[in-house]
This record gives C-alpha cells, structure tokens and sequence, in this order.
C-alpha cells in the first residue's frame, strides 16, 4: 500500500491509503487469436482483422511494460484495454478445449502477497485483473491530490469514489467466474473487493468530512457525515478480521483501519456534543463524550505499527474531547443537575452518506467498441436466430392478445354506444365522422344560402348568350338590307350572290342557338324551384355547428332518489379506469419490444460451453414477469367491461336513451337527405353553368365568322360599286388584266385572308363561300326566319319527367367547327371549371392573351372582361 498525508481542519493529521497494481507475466495474444480466425474462418477474414490484433497486441505489452507513467493515461488504458477484452470474450472461446483457443494461459500475481499467483486459461482472470487494477490506479490517483485546498480535496473524493465503483464491478461481474479456475488468488475475491469498496468510500467520505470542516457547517452536520466515514471504516474492518482476509494483509492495513474507526467515532460524539451543548442537552452530551474517550482509549491499546500520524490525532482528538467534557460535567453538577443517562440507552449516531461507488457499466460499456465485429461463429449465429425466433413468438402471442383486448373493448363499446351517450348528456356530441365531413364540404362549397348566386350566375349567363345571338343577327340582318338596297339601285348591274344565300348556314345556327336557350331556360326554372321547394329541408345544413340541430339527451323531468349524477359518475368512472388500462396495454407492448431491443446474448452463446436449451429458458424468462402483466390487464378489462354493461344499462333506463336514439338518427336521415338533394341541385346547376359557358363560347365563334363575312362583303361592295360607276361613265376596261369585274372579288371562306384584287378573270367564285363547303347549287331560297320550326335543332339536353337527373348534359363544340355541324349540341373540351365567377373566385389569374378562347362576348355588362383580372377561364 501507499499513504499520503494532509492536515485536516481540526488539527489533526490524516493519512490515507492506495493500493499498488498487480504484476503479471508476459502474454502474446497476437498468435494464439489469429491462429483461430485462420482455421475456423480463413486466412483472408485473418488479414482483414490485421489492425485489431495489432491494437490488441499492443495494448497488452503497454499493461506489461507501464509504458506511460502518468496515472490518468494509466487508467484510461486499463479501461480501453477492457472494453477490448470484452470484444476478445463475446468472439474467441479461451479455455483448454481442442476447439477453443487452447494455447492463452493468463498469469497475474497477488497485489498483497507478491509470491501468491493465478495462472487460469481463462479470460476472466484477465478482465478481474484489470478491474483490479483500475481501482488501484483510482486509489493512486486520488492519493496524488493536494488535500490542503478545497479543489485538491473534492477531486481527490471522486478519484477514490471512482475506485470504489471499480472494486464493486469486480465484485459484481468478475470475481465469482474467476473463482470457478483452478488457481486463484485472493485479492480478486468477491470479499477482497467488498472490503477495498468499502475502505475507498470512507476515504472518500472524509475528503467530504474535510471540506465541510473547512467551509464552517454547523456541528450537527460535520457529526453526520464524521460518523459515515466511521462506518464505512467498520465494514472495512469487520471484512479484515475475518477469514479469508484475517490472515491475507498485513498488520499495519487493520492497524489503520482501525485508528479511523475509532477516530471518526469519536470525532462524530465531539461534533455531536458541540451540537447538544447548544440546546443544553448537557447529560447526553456527558454520556456521548464519556463513549468517545472510552473508544480511542481502546483504540491506542492496539495502535502499535500504524503510522505515527494516527496516535498523534487521536491524542489531540482525546484532549479536545476531555476539555469539552469536564466543562458540561460541572455545569451539570452546578445548574443543571441531570441525570446521565447509559450509552447503550442511548440511539445511534446519525449518519449521513455523500458518496457512493461510480457506476461503471457506462465507463466499461463495450457495446459500441469495433473490434472483431465481424466474427460471428456459425454455432453461434444459429443459436442467435433460434433464440430470436422464440423472442418473436413470445412478442407475437402476446401482441396478438393485447390487440384482442383492445379489439373487443371498441366493439363492446360501440354497443353500448359509450361514451358517445356521455358526451351527448354533456352536450358535446359529435356526428358520425363521414356525415360531419359530406356536412363540411357542403358548408365549404357555400351551403344552401350560396345556391341562390348560383342560380343568379345562370340568370347572367343566358342573358349574355341572348345578347349575343340578337348582336350577331342584327350584323347579318343589316348587311342584309345594305345588299337589298344596291341591288334596286344598281338593278342587273349588281351581279353578286345575295346575302341570304350566303348566310343560309350561318342564320340556321342562331336559330338553333336560339332554340337551346329557350329550352335551358326551362331548366333553370325547374332548377329555381326546386331550390325554392326544399329549402326548409335544406336549412339544417347552414346550422354552424351543425350538432347544434340534433337533439341532445335531457335528464329526467322527475326523479324519485336523486342519483342521475351517481350513476353518471360512476359510468364515467369506470370509462377512465377502462381507458388506464388500454394506456398500460400499449405500455406493455412497448416494453416487450424494447426488452427485445436490448436482448443481446450473442456474447453469452460465443462464451458458452453448456446446453444451449438451459441458456435460452434462462433469458427467456426475463419476458415473463411482463407476460403476467399482460395477463393480468386482460382479465381486469373483462371484469371491467361487465361492470360497465351494468351501469350503462341503468345508465339508460334512468336517461330514456331509446327515445333519444331514434329521435337522433331520425335527424342523421334528414341531414343525409338534405346532402342528397343539395348535392343534386348543385349538380344540375354546375350542368347549367358548363352549358351556357360552351354554348357562349360557340355563338362567339358564329359572331366572328359573322364578322369576317360582312368585312369582306364590304369590301366587295366598295369595289363594285366603283366597277358600276365606271361602266355607267362609259369607261373602257380593255387595258385591264382580267376580262370580267367579278373576278375582282375573292373568296371569303378564309376569315383572316384579305380581298385578292389579282385574281384570275376565266375563273368566277361565289364571294362568301366557308372552307370545306361545297357550293350552293341555287340562290333562290329565301332567309330562313329566325324563329322558324323548319330548321329547328334537336334539343341540347333532354329532361327526363325526374328532377334527380342532370338537366344539361355535355354538349361537343369544337373551337373551328365545320360546315354542317350542329351547335346545337356544343361542347367545349378545354373547360375546367365555372366560367362565369368572378366574385366567388377572385384568387384566380387573368388569362393571359392568345392562351385561351377568343372574349365571350364584347358588349357592355356589368361583368370583367377576361383580359381584365376576371380569369373566368384558364386553358389547362
């Protein structure tokens, strides 16, 4: 051992211990290692593990040679080079067996008796070894500190806390299996480490007793913690005067122990003392201070071959302590007169404990070391997955029960409809989630006061359309009558085709056109009283929220014993105990995976020399203290659930839940049938809607056609109403390109060509004449009329004597029609949406030009233009 000395706050002088390290004999463990991997894996897997030998190797000459003499570097070292070991025991079986690694024999000597040795083919010798050692250089560590100052002493506590921690890791984890070989030693023991645990904790509780001393506490606090010290040198000297240790250390080492036994006792009464002279205890203090003196005489009987600081502090101890009590036995004499009372009737010392043993198993913890990670014997990993399927099944079965359990209590529930009951009597009743959501969409969609815009949207949109077809007849009309009145004018002279002639196809879909909208209008008159006709059923849907439309369960109008809020309570009661449980079950459920998680036993398999069967009933047994708590839940719910029946049905016939059940789901059928028909009417609208935006889009396309035709019969009028002219003066045509001033007139079939005044003369063409169209064989027929029946389209939607089907079907336009075609049934397949919205969606960008259809209409309404921030419609 090694002592240190410092002076303490009181005046006396202390010295502690520290233990010296074992010694060892040289091991290669380099060969012997990769010897094993090359035979039982191969040579390759050898040379990839190169560096981890290398570092283990490396690491055991530096254990050997104390190759650093810095304590810290020393102790992490020893740390390092276990954490290894326990890479080294989970991978190479060590032992004499012929498959194991055969050739490792460790040797270490005993840190007190230096000629005593273990020689084990064993890797637990090792790592007990090493622990030992760990604490040895803690102790040494904590003996390096300057205990004069307040720092040097805290520091000095956790260093000999740290060893402490170690000594009881051995204890704990090593020294039984060590104890299994055929040569052991005695300090790697379970009750050597016990007493080296214990010896550190005094030693580190009095660097505490020190510093409280030197920070002034109250005597009542010094005398706790002196007699911690105490007894943590008691159970020190206790293991030492008995066997095995009587016999194993030497002399001086219960000498010691001893003197600061007796010491700290003693200086516990006399702080002690100080405390009950305060409050003028003066006959326990007597008694107290009468034991003290009684100890430490005792206490220098045997003090023969400690160290000669150890009597020179009990003598100034012994001094302090007779001054104290010769001064309280004459006050007691002279004032106060008590009786003194015997030690044994007297309690124990308090004690206070401010150490304790550093945790290790973090410091030591291997788990994420990457040495040899990449062995894994065949044996082993068969076991492993063997081991693991049956934690599987265990964690399966038992997931299955508790899924069952929590299953059936929702089904039970739903029977009894609790809580939604509950809920209802509290008034915070809910609807069924898929009603609730369709009620929210229709809200959101603007519910039943929003139909009424929408039909006013309907309203604009014919209108529009009417304004359109009357534009582009009035346009058609008036070129018309302008042709009528040169051909009086100008009589034969005037040799074009009539307007009538030309415009046949064009007035044919007006009249169509015109016909389509007389017959939506009809529809949208259907649609307006049907709004009108079910708006009462309706109504609910506007209530916000709407459970505020349903019926709510009442307490009863009488009651003979005033127990509603009882049998609530209890209901309510036993639905939160209900709910505990279902919390423990997902807790359960989650303990067991994360035992799972945790259970690693690869290192048990790869060191086991027994039966695999006896390894896994021993680890699974771990799981079945949760197994049982599984169980025991699942029956408490099932006594629970019938419990709960039986309250509930109180529970109803007491509230009269019949009537409110039917009075509630009469209301879930009105609220359903109030969706079906707003859903319903907000098709047919949306129907309408798409109609008159593609019929719009349609009547604009025959206005622009309109539009080129008369532009073109202008131009042809102009030029030959010059050709008249000239001809009426006499003017001779000979030096002219073409013999005949029709030829001066082009086609007009092409909407955007202008007039070609270079055409060939031998070749006359109608002047209006649309692309695909053969030619008009007569132009005797007269206009049709606009509202003639003999040309009437067939209708663009037909309305069944039902008002549940849609009243306008998709019509098909396309964006350049051809000749022929009926636009009576348009259509137009770029549309995404309500054309006609400008105030219900004002988020949507304006259409950027040449990106969609041509402008619905170009006369004045109150209604944005698209090019001007309205956006009506976005080609996708």
């Amino acid at each position: 051992m090694a002592a240190s000395q410092s002076s303490s706050a009181a005046g006396n002088t202390n010295i502690m211990l520290a233990i010296f390290e074992k010694k060892t004999n040289t091991v290669d463990l380099y060969r012997p290692l990769r010897n094993y991997i090359t035979f039982h894996y191969s040579e390759r897997e050898a040379q990839n593990l190169e560096d981890d030998l290398q570092t283990l190797k490396q690491l055991r000459s530096d254990i050997e040679r104390h190759s650093d003499p810095s304590l810290p570097a020393r102790r992490d070292l020893f740390i390092t080079y276990f954490k290894a070991l326990c890479q080294v025991e989970t991978r190479f079986p060590i032992s004499p067996e012929p498959e194991h690694v055969n050739a490792l024999t460790f040797v270490w000597f005993d840190a007190f008796k230096s000629k005593l040795k273990a020689s084990q083919q064993n890797i637990h010798l090792e790592k007990g070894s090493v622990l030992f050692n760990l604490g040895a250089v803690y102790s040494q560590i904590g003996l390096s500190f300057d205990r004069n100052t307040v720092d040097g002493r805290r520091q000095a506590s956790h260093a000999f806390m740290g060893a402490a921690g170690s000594f009881a890791f051995l204890r704990d984890n090593a020294s039984v299996k060590i104890s299994v070989g055929s040569s052991t030693t005695l300090d790697l023991s379970a009750e050597c480490a016990g007493m080296l645990e214990k010896l550190m904790l005094a030693q580190a509780q009095e660097c505490v007793f020190e510093n409280t001393i030197a920070k002034g506490s109250t005597p009542g606090v010094c005398a706790k913690i002196s007699r911690q010290v105490g007894l943590y040198y008691e159970e020190a000297l206790a293991a030492l005067n008995v066997a095995p240790l009587n016999q194993h250390f030497d002399k001086s080492w219960i000498v010691h122990v001893q003197l600061k036994a007796a010491i700290f006792y003693a200086e516990a009464c006399y702080r002690y003392g100080l405390e009950l002279h305060e409050k003028e205890e003066i006959a326990e203090e007597i008694s107290r201070l009468k034991s003290a003196v009684s100890v430490l005489t005792e206490a220098k009987k045997n003090s023969r071959g400690a160290a000669a600081q150890l009597p020179d502090a009990i003598n100034k101890l012994e001094g302090n302590i007779n001054r104290n009590l010769e001064r309280a036995v004459k006050e007691n004499d002279r004032v106060y007169l008590m009786r003194v009372p015997s030690h044994s009737s007297l309690s124990p010392l308090p004690a206070f404990a401010m150490v304790k043993p550093m945790v290790m198993n973090e410091v030591l913890d291997a788990s994420k070391e990457k040495m040899f990670t990449s062995l894994v014997p065949d044996n082993s990993a068969k076991a492993l997955s063997r081991y693991t399927e049956m934690v599987d099944h265990i964690i399966r079965t038992q997931a299955e029960k508790l899924q069952q359990a929590s299953e059936l209590t929702r089904v039970r529930l739903k029977e009894m409809e609790l809580p939604d009951s509950i809920l209802a009597l509290e008034g915070n009743f809910t609807l069924p989630t898929n009603l609730k959501e369709d009620v929210e969409a229709v809200q959101i969609s603007g519910g039943p006061a929003g139909l009424e815009a929408e039909l006013q949207q309907l309203k604009d949109l014919r209108r529009v359309n009417q304004e359109l077809l009357v534009q582009t007849e009035e346009l058609l009309q008036k070129e018309s009558r302008e042709d009528a009145q040169f051909r009086s004018q100008f009589g034969t002279k005037w040799t074009r085709p009539q307007s009538s002639t030309l415009t046949k196809n064009l007035l044919d879909r007006l009249n169509r056109f015109a016909g389509n909208l007389k017959q939506a209008a009809d529809s949208d008159a259907r649609i307006e009283r049907s709004v009108r006709e079910h708006s009462a059923l309706m109504a609910i849907l506007d209530a916000r929220p709407i459970e505020s439309a349903l019926p709510s369960l009442a307490r009863p109008i009488m009651s003979f014993d005033q127990n509603e809020d009882a049998i609530v309570g209890s209901l309510k009661q036993s639905l939160r105990q209900l709910e505990t449980l279902g919390a423990q079950r997902a807790g359960l459920e989650d303990m067991l995976r994360e035992m799972k998680r945790k259970d690693d036993i690869l290192p048990k398999l790869m060191t086991s020399t027994g039966s695999y069967e006896d390894l896994f009933k021993k680890e699974l047994a771990k799981y079945d203290h949760i197994c049982e708590e599984i169980g025991q839940n699942i029956e408490a719910q099932e006594q629970l659930l019938l419990q709960i029946q039986a309250q509930n049905d109180e529970f109803s016939v007491l509230f009269n839940l019949e009537d409110y059940k039917a009075s509630r789901e009469k209301s879930y059928k009105q609220i359903e049938a109030a969706i079906a028909k707003f859903r319903e009417i907000k098709d047919n609208i949306n129907e309408g809607l798409k109609f008159y935006v593609t019929l719009q889009d349609a009547i604009t396309n025959v206005k622009q056609q309109s539009n080129d035709f008369v532009m073109t019969r202008n131009i042809q009028c102009r030029e030959m109403i010059e050709d008249v002219q000239r001809q009426v003066a006499g003017l001779s045509f000979q030096d002219k390109n073409s013999g005949g001033f029709n030829n001066n007139y082009p086609p007009v079939g092409n909407q955007n060509q202008r007039p070609n005044t270079q055409t060939d003369p031998r070749h006359q063409t109608p002047y209006y004449q649309q692309s695909e169209q053969p030619p008009v064989s007569s132009y005797g027929h007269p206009p049709p009329s606009y509202g003639s029946s003999h040309h009437q389209p067939p209708p663009p939607y037909q309305i069944p004597p039902s008002s549940a089907a849609a009243p306008y079907p998709p019509p098909q336009v396309h964006q350049q029609p051809p000749p022929n075609h009926d636009y009576g049934q348009p259509a137009y397949p770029g549309w995404r949406g309500q054309y006609y919205n400008a105030h219900t969606h004002p988020q949507q960008q304006p259409q950027q030009p040449g990106s969609g259809p041509r402008p619905p209409y170009t006369i004045p309404s109150p209604y944005p233009p698209p090019h001007q921030g309205g956006g009506y419609y976005k080609q996708q």
